[in-house]
């Protein structure tokens, strides 16, 4: 097993290294679960009555109302 060691050459302390370790687990669960939410929703994208597709149109129709107001003179 390595031993990780500080800019001085002393043992680092393990629970910082734990700590460290753990920082991207939360990005792995985040991937997992936007993956099965999109799987679930993708599902039925052969018709245009998809729950996928209801979003997709509803997201490109607030950007449009959103553009349009930021167009608009103050």
């Amino acid at each position: 097993m390595i031993v990780p060691k500080d800019r001085k050459g002393n043992l680092r302390n393990w629970s910082n290294l734990r700590f460290r370790l753990q920082c991207g687990q939360s990005t792995m669960e985040y991937v997992v679960v936007c993956a099965a939410l999109t799987i679930s929703l993708g599902i039925g994208l052969l018709d245009d009555t998809s729950v996928l597709w209801v979003l997709i149109n509803a997201f490109k129709t607030a950007y449009k109302n959103f553009s349009y107001a930021l167009s608009l003179p103050t």
